[in-house]
């Protein structure tokens, strides 16, 4: 085998995979809150997951970004181990578009399409037509990239060594699977290792018959990655990765026993040996999830077995919503990075809530529940602006983009009102230790305040979490309310001062609670804002 004809194979494989890679992140790009909502809709009803899974890898172009994401939720413990097969059972579905397109064997106008492509990326002012636009060159792309492979292989019809490879294949088929297990384990990605297998076919250099046991192999391969992925997760995750292997394992076997019907069924739905590859690719996938798709409760009974022991309660100083994984998907990780910022903005509610009872009511237990809930709230502040700076260095549409830039702001906003809940647990600690004493309008005034101020901030926050346009309008029309309220008791409380209806002692403590309420109050109308300017 000449240089000439391992470089080709090379650059063509290159561009394969990378165009495969472009047209999955245009694909997701577009697709944007819509393969959010994808997820969002995932019940336990099983077939309803496998759908959603082929859905998913269709859109985004990789089984194995699939599975390792469902990982990523598994060990979020956003989904079941129930949910996740049937994922990971759609996964594999979905991947056989790609092999599908490949049949159709458009090399020929593989140019014209790069040709539109480049035109749409390079010269459309409109982000949403860029989008389209990386699809349709990640599509020529692929073609070209096709095309090179198949030409690279033409001389291997003739080589000796080729020839007696394929005749060792077709007499042991068992061999074929470690072949393609091997191709696929190492390249990271089944549909590389098909598209591989197709350069050949179009080429007559291998068959049906030699190709199918290197396909079967390829799907064992690609839980690989998923396996890999699973390190150092929880032991639910850890099964779930194992589940991706037995299920494709037991297929592989399943259809290894019946080589010799599949290998006289393929043929009978036409076409020449690529396209009986992929459709042989695309029966195996199906008909292993109608087989397996009644016994998901069985493989969890199993990979249970297998990795017995419960997961250890997980800290509170954890991420419960995003996980590194997601980030293969940023427009899933985008919609789970707002629920974790939701949930970092409903413990500063809470803690909001318990400094103001350990203040009206001298509570000691509540004073420590403050100031553990904050060192939470800093933690998240943190690891939530990690995540995004890790995030907005994914593909992402313009609108996620914005997202993501305006939830920087608002993670600062909502660690802000955390510090204020802080402070406000400290004014209680001078309160109780210099025991001063408020008047009863004083008081009245205080709660009164707060009340307004957490309503403000709840809403701020259910808007946040919903995209909730109305919520965020009561939010920002009350934080009017509590700028009046703040001025309008300042200035009352020195007018009792004046008159010695107050203690001078507590005269401070009131004014900077007042303050740190109305700053509540003003963080508060930033994230309605934000809110409002999104949508």
């Amino acid at each position: 085998m000449d240089y000439k004809m391992i470089f080709g194979l090379l650059g063509g494989l290159g561009l394969f995979v990378y165009g495969m890679k472009l047209m999955g992140d245009g694909l997701q790009k577009a697709a944007g809150e819509k393969l959010k909502r994808l997820l969002e809709v995932l019940t336990s009803n099983r077939f309803l997951a496998v759908i959603v899974g082929a859905g998913v890898t269709a859109i985004i172009q990789s089984s194995s970004a699939t599975t390792v994401m469902t990982i990523g939720f598994v060990n979020a413990g956003l989904m079941n181990l129930f949910q996740a097969a049937g994922v990971i059972m759609g996964a594999n579905i979905g991947t056989t578009m790609t092999a599908q397109l490949i049949a159709f064997k458009l090399s020929d106008i593989a140019p014209l399409i790069l040709a539109l492509g480049a035109g749409l990326v390079m010269f459309s002012k409109k982000k949403k037509t860029k989008d389209i636009g990386e699809i349709v060159l990640g599509f020529g792309i692929l073609f070209v990239g096709m095309s090179m492979m198949e030409n690279s292989m033409k001389p291997l019809r003739e080589l000796e060594a080729f020839k007696n490879l394929i005749l060792a294949l077709g007499a042991h088929p068992l061999m074929g699977v470690f072949v393609g297990l091997g191709m696929t384990a190492t390249l990271q990605s089944s549909s590389a290792t098909i598209g591989i297998l197709m350069a050949l076919a179009s080429n007559n250099g291998i068959s049906l018959a030699v190709a199918l046991p290197i396909l079967y192999g390829d799907n064992i391969g690609t839980c690989v990655t998923a396996l890999l992925a699973s390190i150092g997760t929880t032991r639910n995750a850890k099964r779930a990765a194992l589940l991706h292997l037995i299920f494709n394992l037991t297929g592989t076997i399943l259809f290894m026993l019946a080589f010799g019907v599949v290998i006289r069924i393929v043929p009978l739905f036409g076409g020449n040996t690529q396209r009986q590859i992929a459709n042989a690719h695309t029966l195996f996938n199906i008909s292993n999830v109608f087989i397996q798709i009644w016994f998901i409760g069985l493989l969890v009974k199993v990979v249970n077995k297998l990795v017995p022991g419960e997961d250890e309660k997980s800290s509170i100083l954890a991420l419960q919503y995003l996980d590194k994984r997601l980030l293969e998907t940023p427009s899933i990780a985008v919609g789970q990075l707002i629920k974790e910022v939701t949930r970092m903005g409903r413990l500063s509610s809470l803690n909001l809530s318990n400094s103001m009872e350990a203040f009206l009511n001298c509570d000691e237990k509540m004073m420590k529940s403050v100031i553990d809930n904050e060192v939470t709230i800093n933690y998240l502040d943190r690891e939530i602006t990690s995540y995004m700076v890790s995030l907005s260095n994914t593909p992402l549409s313009e609108y996620q983009s914005e997202i993501i830039t305006s939830l920087f702001n608002v993670v600062n906003d909502i660690e802000r009102i955390g510090d204020h809940a802080d402070n406000l647990g400290e004014l209680a600690k001078t309160k109780m230790d210099n025991k001063i004493v408020f008047s009863e309008k004083a008081i009245s005034d205080v709660k009164y305040m707060f009340e307004t101020v957490i309503f403000c901030m709840n809403n701020a926050i259910s808007a946040l979490e919903n995209s909730d346009i109305e919520s965020a309008h009561k939010a920002m029309d009350v934080e009017n309310k509590i700028d009046d309220m703040e001025k309008n008791l300042k200035k009352e409380h020195i007018t009792r001062l004046s008159g010695l209806e107050c203690n001078p002692m507590g005269s401070s403590v009131y004014l900077e609670l007042l303050t740190n309420l109305e700053r509540v109050g003003d963080h508060s109308n930033n994230v309605a804002q934000m809110v409002v300017n999104s949508n």
